[in-house]
């Protein structure tokens, strides 16, 4: 069994899943290989999804190993965009050959580093791992919130991440985008920021959003 076409159908099972698609033919047209219907049917026989009614359910044995396979490409997809500075679509051509390949060390590691981001760079949930629920002192994150640099640093906002959709046109109008420098002048009693020589007093709920890279 072709492990790695494997591995593309339970990645596709849960990207379409989030799209709101558990149909058979998506899979089918999705990865457009002549030969996807017989892999399916292994997949059922070893217990990695099931399939009904034209649609395909991951199982728990199934669910596992794509959330490992979509963990791993998006921890991947930020650390060649946002530490690597690679271009969007080499960043997911890369990330889709070393999802295969990460051990779990490796990954918790990366997740590590990059500040336990909780989106890739397209805007998509990363499932949650281990490390991201207990303190890692061996591993210094290299993307950490905004509210966490010294006052008087600087940092390169990397990503946000608002609990409002309507927010980012707000945080836009201020100059508040990724890419963007920025220095925390002040935590107290507000947080105020310097951006291109305009200084910002922003909420702390805001705060929260911007994850950003010490420069």
């Amino acid at each position: 069994m072709d492990s790695k076409l494997i591995d593309e159908i339970l990645e596709l099972l849960w990207t379409l899943r989030e799209q709101g698609s558990k149909k058979y033919a998506d899979v089918v047209v999705g990865i457009g290989e002549s030969d996807v219907p017989d892999v399916i049917r292994k997949m059922e026989m070893g217990g990695l999804i099931s399939v009904s009614d034209d649609n395909i359910e991951l199982k728990e044995k199934g669910e596992t190993r794509a959330r490992d396979l979509i963990r791993r490409h998006r921890l991947a997809e930020r650390l060649f965009h946002d530490v690597m500075d690679v271009g969007m679509q080499e960043s997911e051509e890369t990330a889709c050959e070393i999802e295969h390949v990460l051990s779990p060390t490796v990954t918790d590691s990366v997740c590590a580093f990059l500040g336990h981001p909780p989106t890739c760079p397209h805007g998509k949930p990363i499932p949650r791992g281990k490390c991201c629920s207990k303190y890692r002192a061996g591993v210094k994150p290299l993307v950490v919130r905004l509210k966490e640099l010294e006052v008087g640093a600087k940092g390169r906002i990397v990503f946000i991440v608002p609990s409002e959709n309507s927010r980012i046109e707000r945080l836009a109008s201020m100059g508040i985008v990724p890419g963007s420098v920025l220095k925390l002048k002040k935590k107290r009693p507000s947080f105020v920021l310097e951006i291109d020589e305009t200084v910002l007093a922003v909420d702390s709920s805001i705060v929260e959003d911007i994850y950003v890279k010490q420069i």
